[in-house]
């Protein structure tokens, strides 16, 4: 029982990064219709950016975390409206490739910048646990759960409350229109990839703790793509029950089934996915008449 609890909490938490990861992917998406492979790079910069201001800087884990959180909005902001505005009408194909083009170059300066060594930082919850049904559970993972259900709450708020969030759901829906409605489209967009890239800063911060800050870290995006299949492309709620069941498959995999294979899970729920039931849980069908 102490083992399931631990399972369990470290499932969610684990998911809960992912989901958050592919939550900022449908977020992006949604508004430019590009899928922004450069998401895992950006939670893995925010990752080194901690720690530069924690450890080489020396200033306290909460000043830190606003001013990675800043940077990283405001790199996404200019990524869209400088970079990504210009392929605006070219084939999606065009766009997926430069956001692979823009995650190279971002792993490429990091690596150059802080050196290619692993390394860590520590945060107000390091070494802390708690009792929690007969198990021992660490105050991180407790937090990271707390951390995307409180995002994840904030988000569904912006954009079923506020104007700016009904303005997303109308660009999403059609640009020309909500244009000729007198939205801000190309402003609103960058807006968008900035809360993106917030989003993606506040999951390296909290995910570096457990995994050490590494270039790795851009992985997280080839698992938040799985999440993002597994719930339904392109929808949010989708994506952060996807990631859940994807931290959850993974921590159990490693426990109960053969050595390697919790590393490949993912990818294994990817392949089935769209092999049996491509629309995902909550996404929607989509026919075209030939």
């Amino acid at each position: 029982m102490t083992q399931l609890t631990q399972l369990i909490v470290q499932g969610i938490s684990t998911g809960a990064i992912y989901g958050l990861v592919a939550l900022g992917l449908v977020l992006s998406y949604k508004a430019t219709e590009v899928l922004n492979f450069a998401q895992g790079d950006i939670v893995m910069l925010s990752a080194f950016l901690g720690w530069g201001f924690i450890v080489g800087a020396g200033l306290p884990f909460w000043p830190s975390l606003v001013i990675v959180v800043a940077i990283t909005a405001a790199l996404s902001f200019l990524l869209e409206a400088k970079i990504m505005r210009r392929i605006v009408g070219r084939p999606q194909f065009a766009g997926v490739m430069l956001t692979i083009g823009i995650g190279f170059m971002i792993r490429g300066a990091v690596s150059m910048f802080f050196g290619p060594e692993s390394r860590s930082y520590t945060t107000p919850w390091t070494g802390q646990s708690i009792q929690l049904t007969g198990g021992v559970v660490a105050e991180l993972n407790l937090v990271i759960i707390g951390t995307a259900m409180g995002v994840t709450a904030l988000l569904y708020v912006f954009l079923r409350r506020t104007a700016l969030g009904v303005a997303v759901h109308a660009t999403s829906q059609n640009q020309l229109a909500a244009y000729l409605c007198g939205v801000r489209v190309k402003r609103l967009n960058s807006i968008v990839w900035a809360i993106s890239g917030a989003i993606a800063a506040l999951c390296g911060l909290l995910l570096a703790p457990i995994t050490l800050v590494d270039l790795g870290l851009w992985f997280v995006m080839l698992k938040a793509l799985a999440a993002l299949v597994l719930g339904g492309f392109g929808s949010a709620p989708g994506a952060v029950i996807g990631g859940l069941l994807i931290g959850l498959l993974e921590q159990f995999a490693g426990v109960y089934l053969s050595d390697g294979v919790k590393d490949v899970t993912p990818y294994l729920v990817l392949i089935a996915v769209l092999m049996l039931y491509p629309r995902g849980i909550l996404g929607e069908s989509h026919g075209r008449r030939v």
